[in-house]
């Protein structure tokens, strides 16, 4: 457990995010490894199947990721107060919320599936696969919920290592089973489907047996698993709201992707390799922000309005000094990192990715700004304004791109992000100075 309420801000906000930093590199080194094994083994049909049936599953993991960033913020705030009671009784509420929603999306899915694959258009040769493993992924949807609720737990009093050590074992496990479910027994989209649900189910197990035995302040009887009305009320509240602002990501890339779409398949490859390498560059921002979530919210329960500020400050020069180390390394890489991506004889794509990161290398100092700003508003419980801030980063970026990208190429997408991201900060600094006066700690 970590106390930020106390000592140093920066090794505290380090000591939270290098953990994240890993986890999240490793998942996406995984969810890669992940494609190859089905594409390898099953089938070009097979990784079809997965990708078709993937945006459902965003769609379900948003209001998951949400309602957990929601309940986080509570949870963090009632540990900084020292109010264990308070604390147990927001971990039980969203427990419990979280096997409700379950069941619910189970009862639905499960029979609804090939109605929403075949709404997507998703082709008649893969539907059955792609109708099976999203049925498959649906009756797994238990773990997946209470896995972030029991991650977010633990990161909200301050462990952020022990979820991205579960995250990493299960992992592995995920990708063995792959292995001997697909490769080995032949099942193909099924046996990943159900090499995925075992994992998280895995992962669910290990999160209860860590809190039962090494985190004490969590340890919860029968008698405290009941829902307190008025903290469910405000966990969905700031959840929904959450889970609204991600889903604005995915919509606007849609669009932007549309744009690219038209340009050719060379800029859609490059662009491909491109939002990989921006993939990678944001977690650490990412994860600064969250440590900053969760210092703010303990400051915040514990009536510290200074270590607020200075948190905010603190995390603010931390997210400056990464956004110059990536721009140097974006720098000298460019060029090796899009011909990872490129085939022999695609001169054009390759330059065209590297026009895009000798822009972005620049840029991408300006997104850690914003996401640490977002993570001060998330940690005041502040959730419509990261919902506004982010449909105006979006919104911006997609008509930027749709005006700039047809006349001047993939440099375009680069410029746009920029342009999205600084009206994104004058509003953020508007709420800032409205927000930092109101708000009674």
């Amino acid at each position: 457990m970590r106390k930020m309420t106390e000592g140093s801000i920066a090794r505290h906000l380090l000591a939270y995010a290098i953990p994240m930093i890993l986890g999240n590199f490793f998942q996406l080194t995984y969810n890669a490894v992940d494609a190859i094994v089905i594409g390898k083994f099953a089938g070009e049909g097979a990784l079809a199947a997965v990708s078709a049936a993937n945006p459902v599953m965003t769609i379900v993991v948003l209001g998951v990721s949400g309602i957990s960033i929601g309940a986080s913020v509570l949870m963090s705030r009632f540990y900084g107060a020292g109010n264990q009671d308070a604390l147990r009784r927001e971990v039980a509420t969203t427990l419990i919320f979280g096997a409700a929603a379950s069941a619910v999306v189970f009862a639905l899915g499960l029979p609804a599936s090939g109605l929403i694959l075949r709404s997507m258009n998703v082709p008649a040769e893969i539907l059955p696969m792609a109708v099976t493993y999203l049925r498959i992924i649906f009756v797994g949807f238990l773990f997946t919920f209470q896995y972030n609720v029991l991650a977010a737990a633990m990161r909200s009093v301050g462990d952020s290592r022990t979820p991205v050590v579960f995250l990493a074992i299960t992992s592995v496990l995920n990708g063995a089973l792959d292995l001997l479910f697909v490769a080995g027994f032949g099942w193909g989209v099924a046996g990943a489907g159900l090499a995925t649900v075992l994992a998280e189910g895995i992962s669910t197990s290990l999160c209860i047996w860590h809190i039962a035995h090494h985190i004490p302040v969590l340890h919860m009887g029968l008698k405290d698993m009941r829902v307190d009305r008025a903290l469910l009320r405000e966990t969905v509240a700031s959840g929904a709201i959450t889970a609204l602002q991600q889903a604005c990501q995915p919509v606007g890339k849609v669009l932007i992707q549309s744009v690219i779409n038209a340009q050719g398949i060379s800029m859609i490859a490059a662009f491909n390799a491109v939002s990989r390498m921006d993939d990678f560059a944001f977690i650490p921002e990412q994860s600064i922000a969250s440590g900053m979530m969760v210092c703010i919210a303990q400051n915040r329960g514990a009536g510290k309005p200074e270590r607020v500020s200075r948190t905010l400050i603190t995390g603010m020069k931390i997210e400056a000094v990464y956004g110059f180390l990536i721009c140097v390394a974006t720098l000298l890489l460019k060029r090796p990192i899009m011909l990872l991506f490129a085939a022999s004889g695609e001169a054009a794509m390759v330059q065209m990715g590297v026009d895009y990161l000798s822009v972005m290398a620049f840029l991408y100092i300006i997104p850690g700004m914003t996401n640490g700003i977002q993570g001060y508003f998330r940690g005041m419980g502040e959730m419509r304004t990261t919902l506004v801030a982010t449909f105006i980063q979006i919104s911006v970026r997609a008509l930027v791109i749709y005006l700039l990208v047809p006349r001047v190429g993939l440099q375009g997408a680069a410029w746009a992000c920029a342009v999205g991201w600084g009206f994104m900060l004058v509003y953020t600094t508007a709420r800032y100075r409205t927000v930092s006066r109101s708000h009674t700690l």
